[in-house]
């Protein structure tokens, strides 16, 4: 059989609509764990960038801290905080927490940092709050580029977040885990098409959000 007959049989079996191990169960299984990781991503990695990136200072810092980030392997991590801490959702989160903040960090920082100082510095001029510099001028401007931070991390989780299957919790890589243990490649192409298919859709769904939170006057500058 090739791809298209798989997904044909595996979306066509009427037994994966349902119960445990189905598909809206993994899906929505696999779903919540990438929220879970890119909103625990978001709150460690936005804070730092905009602070950082408002002040000018840490970049170095941060280049290296992503480096380290994206030079792990997750799997390997993975498998070292099952070791220590044992299986769980907590030892699945980590990993994927620790490949989102590197894109999440560095984006928001040179977002903040490739505003024009021209409205910048007269606003403090004016006596205008720092805070009120950062979230008022730097901010609207910076967010086409921090929302593009958060959606490369969101399709680097959505995409990685089959190994949490190898902790034993569900999801999406369960189809992937299960197939190949079993030889069933149907199961094995019916999961990886659906994980390609939720990464399609992250991408539209950070499309909507651009289009809704980032205003014209932007959006034609890009």
């Amino acid at each position: 059989m090739n791809v298209l007959d798989y997904i044909s049989h595996f979306f066509g079996d009427g037994a994966l609509w349902h119960g445990y191990d189905g598909i809206p169960t993994r899906l929505g299984e696999h779903v919540v764990y990438s929220l879970e990781a890119l909103v625990l991503a978001a709150v460690i990695g936005l804070p730092v960038g905009l602070v950082t990136g408002h002040f000018g200072r840490g970049g170095n810092t941060l280049a290296l801290i992503a480096t380290g980030g994206r030079a792990l392997p997750t799997f390997g991590l993975l498998v070292l905080v099952v070791t220590w801490f044992g299986f769980g959702t907590g030892p699945a989160m980590v990993p994927l927490v620790v490949l989102a903040v590197p894109p999440i960090l560095v984006t928001t920082y040179e977002a903040v940092r490739s505003v024009d100082p021209s409205p910048v510095d007269a606003a403090r001029g004016m006596g205008i709050h720092e805070s009120r510099i950062l979230f008022r001028v730097e901010l609207p401007v910076a967010l086409p580029l921090i929302l593009s931070g958060l959606r490369s991390a969101a399709i680097q989780i959505v995409s990685t977040a089959t190994i949490a299957a190898y902790t034993g919790l569900g999801g999406l890589g369960r189809y992937i885990i299960d197939g190949l243990s079993q030889k069933n490649y149907e199961k094995v192409v019916g999961g990886a098409t659906l994980v390609a298919g939720m990464a399609l859709v992250t991408l539209l769904f950070f499309w909507a959000v651009s289009r809704f939170t980032v205003s014209p006057g932007v959006r034609r500058s890009e």
